[in-house]
């Protein structure tokens, strides 16, 4: 599984009075710590960024790539002109994996104008599925704005092998249902955008449970999501559990995950807390226990 590291992030009380203050040392700080992490792409989210973004993505990009220049950066804000702007000045990484713009939405407005703006400059691009109407309903609504805006990045002379799919994580407090028509999707995106890859925000599973809940929501739909297909993950590399069973150093934890959602039913009472954990957690995104914050302790 690749990581795209989110922790570049304007709503980082830190990272946020760097970008505000054009304070490098902090943002180097973390860029070098992400790679540490293994992080593959580092992801630099300055939100709308409506007022400088021209002026402050072009810095930040310059300023991660003078200490960082071996991985690829994902450039995310909804300011396109400061997208277009970091395009301008971006050195390629050197271990040759292209930079990708973080996100595209399956919006007119907003895919004729950034479409070739990413072919333009070789950028590979995360397609973001959310329409006029906002975030899709079900998996053929997903489909459906898979298709559209694929259709057009084609036309455009973008292949699909450089377009990442990113069917929308909702918080499973909240939206229970949308964590399995998200993974109905990631089954059928081979055969409606083949050759296209997979993203997805994974820290929104769990925006909204309280914090200790989190790393487990998150690593649980990491593994229930690869097994759909999902290629990477926007997430957090802070959580060294995440990063361990992305980079295969946890096969016991994938293998449990994996059984359950094919449908066996592991003896609790043999598993040790940490694996009957991941049980329950599995069951609460599959929906077979309904949401608490107790789900753990039940």
């Amino acid at each position: 599984m690749l990581l795209i590291g989110e922790s570049l992030n304007v709503i980082s009380k830190v990272i946020g009075k760097a970008f505000k203050e054009r304070d490098p040392k902090p943002l180097q700080e973390e860029a070098r710590f992400q790679r540490e992490k293994e992080m593959d792409y580092i992801d630099i989210n300055l939100g709308p960024a409506k007022k400088d973004g021209p002026e402050l993505m072009p810095w930040v990009v310059q300023t991660i790539q003078e200490v960082v220049d071996d991985l690829p950066l994902a450039l995310d804000t909804s300011n396109i002109d400061a997208i277009e702007a970091a395009l301008k000045v971006i050195k390629p990484s050197t271990n040759g994996v292209p930079h990708m713009i973080n996100s595209i939405m399956v919006r007119p407005e907003r895919y004729e104008r950034m479409v070739p703006i990413a072919a333009e400059h070789g950028a590979d691009f995360i397609a973001l599925m959310w329409g006029p109407e906002g975030l899709p309903r079900d998996e053929n609504e997903r489909a459906a704005l898979c298709v559209e805006l694929l259709y057009f990045a084609n036309e455009a002379g973008i292949p699909n092998e450089k377009i990442w799919v990113d069917g929308i994580v909702t918080p499973v407090n909240i939206q229970q249902p949308q964590a399995i028509s998200l993974m109905e999707f990631q089954k059928m995106m081979p055969d409606i955008a083949p050759g296209a890859k997979s993203t997805c925000g994974l820290s929104n599973i769990s925006n909204g449970p309280p914090d200790h809940l989190r790393p487990i929501l998150n690593q649980t739909y990491m593994v229930m999501l690869q097994k759909c297909g999902m290629e990477s993950v926007i997430a957090d590399p802070k959580d060294d559990q995440l990063i361990d069973i992305a980079k295969g150093k946890r096969q016991d934890i994938v293998d449990l995950i994996y059984k359950v959602m094919d449908g066996e039913e592991p003896d609790m009472a043999s598993l040790s807390k940490e694996h009957q954990g991941y049980v329950k957690t599995v069951n609460v995104i599959l929906g077979k226990n309904l949401y608490s914050d107790s789900w753990l302790e039940i």
